[in-house]
């Protein structure tokens, strides 16, 4: 969620080009203003992730020039007192797990992992824009570059191993090296940086601590359902790919029924999802690929930095807003040196932990409400436990001053400040792909459009007369989705942002090689909560239990 502008595709979360079917290849060239696309050769072109437009582009005089997206972003991450945001309904992990999602929703494995000489059909199956778990399981246990992945059995993914506090200062358990809990990490290397690598097929799962931990929990569900299986006595011939729809499907169920319904107003997810599609691929035939509409990647999937929080109640040790967002990414490798201040995170070199200490693992029960499964010896306190900020036009001010390493740029040279501002990145990102206009996906859509009364200052970004006007003519993407939700006061998307996101969301379902949309009567069977299982009720805390064997000491194993 947090990358910015010129390193490797292989490493960025936000790219320096797109293939746009149709258009060609939109490439940032460093200069301001709209990227012209230039045409490919057909390999070079099935190695790009393919993106496709789902609106119209704007019009150079609809977007914005460089000094009022400074000006609006600024408006967007200011410092200082702000109002109470929290949103009651969404748990801080969901803001990550959407994370997660969008990790899986565009792997590029084309671009970092298929040899040089390849087929077509292998440069189309690489690239993933599905809900399948590509991020997870990479290629699979067979391939010669992602068994590594695996444990030599070839069935269960490899895991992590925390470790300990040299000096744990009575702390008998920080001082532990624990089993599980922290990514499997590369371990070899002349470069500490070498070391700390995590060895998961999308290394963007360790650009901030708590998505690093939902990857270690999926990690821990895929290896629970295999030992389950294996204890069913399910032949060994079948047992990877049993496992594997099993996980996928119900992690589908998890999202269509809990995530989604928590950040896109229901209405829009119900009837998209018993009608179908209306606007994106609504005609799909069964064996085309999806491709990615840039409304969503570049727009209205970045929902997801309204809701980040500034600090987090993370575990017993660092509580009462101890776990900050910039020790969020300290403690990974990719963004970060897994090691404590004084060690300069800027440096990937610094530091002496080549694992996650033992005293940053999660506590899950403060990231998701368990009393919702009925298990109310896991909730905490309500001051203990985090709720996500309410979709908004307001990022959290850390957000204005991103880590180099979040976006690849350690050992480069520091940019312009603004280029460090998420929502700056995020507003010309979207000039450099011409993308439509709130107003104009508004009219596409058939959808009520937003009034000029409700970009009055409100409880969101304040903003100048000037600006004001501006937005009201031409309002860029992102913002008008993020105050589509902000207007209807239910801190869900809904019009112009709830259709793309529940039609992306099922669209990526149904072109999966594992689909609950295509696969209409699959129920869910794990939840470790029998009325809930009968109910065929699978949400995240169902995951989790489930993962975690419904065990206190497994979600939180530091304690209370």
């Amino acid at each position: 969620m947090f990358r910015p502008t010129r390193e490797p595709q292989a490493k960025r979360h936000v790219r320096t080009s797109y293939f746009v079917v149709g258009e060609g290849i939109l490439a940032d060239s460093g200069e301001e203003g709209p990227a012209q696309p230039t045409a490919a050769s057909t390999v070079a072109a099935l190695r790009k992730f393919q993106f496709s437009r789902l609106g119209p582009p704007a019009k150079p005089a609809q977007l914005l020039d460089r000094p009022a997206r400074e000006e609006l972003a600024q408006a967007m991450t200011k410092a200082g007192p702000q109002p109470d945001s929290n949103n009651p309904a969404v748990p801080a992990g969901f803001t990550y797990l959407g994370q997660f999602v969008d990790h899986d929703l565009t792997l590029d494995a084309t671009a970092v992992r298929l040899e040089d000489e390849v087929t077509v059909r292998q440069l189309l199956q690489g690239r993933s824009p599905a809900l399948d778990l590509d991020s997870l399981y990479g290629l699979g246990p067979d391939h010669r570059f992602d068994r590594r992945f695996y444990e030599d059995d070839g069935l269960r993914l490899r895991t992590g191993t925390t470790q300990g506090l040299p000096d744990p200062g009575g702390d008998h358990i920080v001082g532990l090296p624990l089993g599980g809990f922290d990514l499997p990490r590369a371990g070899q290397g002349s470069l500490i940086s070498e070391r700390r690598r995590p060895l998961i097929p999308d290394g963007r799962n360790d650009e901030n601590l708590v998505v690093a931990q939902i990857h270690s929990a999926f990690i821990r569900f895929h290896n629970r359902v295999v030992a389950d299986l294996v204890n069913k006595g399910v032949s060994s011939a079948v047992l990877f790919e049993t496992a594997r729809e099993t996980v996928v499907k119900h992690y589908q169920w998890m999202l269509r029924h809990d995530f989604l319904t928590r950040i896109v107003d229901p209405g829009v997810v119900d009837e998209v999802f018993t009608k179908g599609r209306r606007f994106f691929e609504p005609a799909a035939g069964e064996h085309e690929r999806p491709t990615m509409p840039i409304e969503f990647s570049v727009a209205a999937y970045r929902l997801g930095h309204s809701m980040v929080r500034g600090a987090y109640n993370w575990n017993r040790i660092f509580d009462n807003g101890k776990g900050t967002l910039p020790l969020l990414f300290r403690f990974t490798g990719t963004s970060g040196i897994l090691s404590p201040p004084p060690a300069d995170a800027g440096d990937p070199e610094a530091g002496s932990f080549e694992r996650l200490p033992t005293n940053w693992i999660a506590d899950f029960r403060r990231l998701f409400d368990f009393r919702e499964a009925g298990r109310d010896d896991l909730g905490v306190p309500a001051e203990k436990f985090n709720l996500a900020k309410r979709i908004d036009t307001q990022l959290v001010n850390p957000l204005a001053d991103l880590p180099l390493g979040s976006f690849g740029g350690r050992g480069a040279p520091a940019p312009d400040p603004i280029e460090l501002n998420l929502a700056f990145r995020n507003l010309t990102r979207a000039n450099m792909m011409s993308l439509a206009t709130g107003q104009q996906m508004a009219k596409h859509l058939g959808v009520k459009p937003l009034l000029p009364s409700d970009f009055e200052n409100g409880g969101g970004a304040q903003l100048s007369e000037q600006l004001r006007k501006k937005l009201t003519a031409n309002c860029p993407l992102w913002f008008y989705i993020l105050r589509e939700a902000e207007a209807n006061g239910s801190g869900r998307l809904t019009g112009v942002g709830g259709r793309i996101v529940a039609e992306v969301f099922h669209r990526a379902m149904e072109g999966s090689r594992y689909s609950i949309v295509r696969d209409p009567f699959w129920r869910p069977f794990l939840s470790p909560v029998a009325d809930r299982n009968a109910e065929k009720v699978f949400e995240m805390t169902d995951l989790l239990l489930y993962a975690f064997e419904g065990r206190a000491d497994l979600l939180n194993p530091l304690g209370d």
